[in-house]
């Protein structure tokens, strides 16, 4: 049976896929459905032909399997916020965990690997300490919008979450469950502000216009509350009239920045930055330290799941008080802080030299004495000259981007052969690509993935290497 683009397709799910699309299977050709869940029999429409696969857009409902729930908010189909809100929380930690042993097997062909059981949040919602809005002159509409034909007053102005796969169109958001409520809350306000007064969201086609996102960042242990207005224009008049605003509406806000961004990037970090209340940062805690975070300085988004992330870590890397420990890919420190108590030194490299700083920061302001920072890029900057400099890693963590390591540095770390390793990932196909380089100097004792998204497919996973004898 030929399956085309455009046919409209009946079929039972059979497991969930990665970035968490359903896949079913019709005369042995995968057909991979989003918004389903395994055991849904459902009829969807076939969008795209690949050569040995399709992918098909879900059209209703035929029959719920046993794993579906109804989603908590309204905009859970439309919405690239959260992509498994339609299934329940137990068996999103049961998928993650397939999902990470399967790129285990096969991308890494590490097939004797059994992952361990996913590490579950306690919170399902309202867990993010940061929320990235967008704003944009293109609005989503909904398929129940576009039946009704009818002409929709705020369409040239949105502000929310890009619609999956659609980074011309904005989800214009009613509620969302990711962060405290006062986010979202924030959000309607500066949106109905700016149509109020004719402060035209940002045209990527024509570069011109004004807001670009709104970037909110809660802290968890603190009541510090950034809102970061991040816009094309430099227009002091307009961002201190809102910031006005937005203090007489919401006093517990503790600072705000503009960032601007007068580039064609799409990034929502500016050029340059302007602090237009408060100290243009927050402070938050992970374990008994208390970090600096700067409007564009990571930080883990999910404070407290944090913990539980950098404890899996702690008992991998086995200290001992002796040890030096490389901390690679170190952000603003905050595992290198976590780990410091625990072994003689840490060297913590990080490319950005605001995330580096935040790092010297923080270790000043917990008086941590035994961490050294260095800036500069890993695959340039992870060589011989800092090992004779701070001495051979008995230890090593890498927390890399989702892109992984650069071949450079795994070709290093082969070279290097540091007798304990542990890779921290929020990409378990590039750390599986890793591992299986790694794999031909390393045993990859165990892999522990940790749920720091609930109701998203990513997952943070974290393997304990040992040099093979």
């Amino acid at each position: 049976m030929a399956i085309n683009k455009g046919d409209d397709v009946e079929l039972t799910i059979d497991s969930a896929a990665y970035k968490g699309k359903g896949i079913g299977k019709i005369d042995g050709l995968a057909i991979f459905v989003p918004n389903t869940a395994p055991g849904d029999r459902v009829k969807a429409r076939i969008i795209k032909k690949k050569k040995s696969y399709r992918e098909a857009k879900l059209l209703e409902v035929i029959e719920p399997g046993p794993d579906r729930i109804e989603p908590k908010c309204q905009h859970a189909e439309n919405c690239g916020g959260c992509n498994w809100q339609h299934v329940s929380y137990e068996k999103q930690l049961r998928f993650k965990r397939d999902q990470v042993e399967d790129h285990m097997h096969r991308i890494g062909g590490l097939t004797d690997i059994e992952v361990s059981p996913t590490i579950g949040c306690e919170q399902e919602f309202y867990y993010r300490n940061k929320m990235e809005y967008s704003m944009g002159h293109k609005r989503w509409l909904s398929q129940e919008e576009i039946n009704r034909d009818e002409f929709v007053s705020d369409r040239c102005f949105a502000a929310g979450l890009h619609a999956p796969g659609r980074f011309d169109k904005i989800l214009n958001l009613n509620e969302c469950h990711l962060q405290d409520p006062i986010s979202y809350k924030i959000l309607d306000f500066v949106r109905s502000w700016c149509i109020e007064y004719d402060i035209e969201p940002y045209n990527r086609n024509d570069h011109e216009g004004f807001m670009r996102n709104l970037v909110v960042r809660k802290a968890h242990y603190t009541d510090d509350l950034m809102v970061n207005v991040v816009t094309y224009k430099d227009d002091e008049d307009v961002v201190e009239a809102l910031t006005h605003a937005l203090l007489e509406e919401f006093p517990e806000i503790t600072t705000i920045i503009n960032n601007v961004n007068d580039t064609r990037s799409p990034t929502a970090e500016g050029r340059y930055e302007k602090v237009l209340h408060g100290p243009g940062y927050i402070t938050d805690h992970i374990g008994p330290y208390h970090f600096t975070i700067d409007a564009n300085a990571f930080f883990q988004t999910n404070t407290a799941q944090a913990e539980r992330l950098y404890e899996v870590a702690k008992s991998f890397t086995d200290l001992k008080e002796d040890d030096i420990l490389y901390d690679l890919y170190c952000g603003v420190g905050t595992l290198s802080l976590f780990l410091s108590r625990y072994c003689k030194h840490v060297i913590g490299i990080e490319l950005e030299e605001v995330t580096i700083n935040n790092a010297k920061k923080n270790a000043e302001e917990n008086e941590v004495s035994n961490v050294s920072f260095i800036e500069g890029d890993m695959k340039d900057v992870f060589t011989e000259d800092i090992t004779d400099e701070y001495g051979e890693p008995d230890c090593l963590v890498t927390d890399p981007p989702r892109a992984g390591m650069h071949p450079d540095v795994v070709e290093r770390l082969k070279k290097l052969k540091v007798p304990k390793l542990v890779y921290v990932s929020c990409n378990s196909s590039t750390m599986a690509r890793d591992l299986k380089e790694l794999n031909e100097v390393y045993d990859i004792q165990e892999v522990q993935p940790v749920d720091m998204f609930p109701q998203t497919y990513h997952i943070e996973t974290v393997a304990k290497l040992r040099l093979k004898n």
